[in-house]
């Protein structure tokens, strides 16, 4: 008998010749092989980049976001969390629950009690806001 152990059904998962095409054969967590984020598609081959439903991109024609109220305000108080009162420049003087919206918060935008604002309300909700620009 040989020394051949290619045909020894529990060597065959180990032995260099059967590895599984998508990196290294084991079921550890060291990658490669089935699951996992080793880009294991068929044949190993990392796919390219998934592509996003047409009418959902940035400036996408199809599906548009629903329209937002833009009023301006004054900030009445500061609060925890970036969050604000905004007294809102109208006849009734409503006072909304207002935060920074994100690319003013990535900006480091500051903003203190007496600022200007511009804000932006959903329709369905008068008494939260979120604040767009610094006047």
């Amino acid at each position: 008998m040989s020394s051949n152990n290619h045909n020894n059904p529990t060597n065959a998962d180990n032995s260099p010749g059967n590895a599984r095409p998508g990196g290294g054969g084991g079921r550890g967590r060291s990658g490669g092989g089935r699951g996992g984020r080793s880009g294991g598609g068929p044949g190993g081959f990392r796919r390219g980049p998934i592509a996003k439903p047409a009418g959902r991109g940035k400036h996408g024609d199809v599906a548009e976001k629903e329209e937002s109220v833009e009023l301006e305000g004054t900030v009445s108080s500061v609060l925890a969390g970036t969050m604000f009162r905004v007294t809102l420049n109208n006849e009734s003087q409503h006072v909304v629950l207002a935060h920074i919206s994100g690319k003013m918060r990535k900006r480091f935008i500051r903003l203190v009690v007496g600022d200007r604002v511009k804000i932006e309300m959903s329709p369905y909700d008068t008494d939260k806001a979120r604040i767009v620009y610094r006047c």
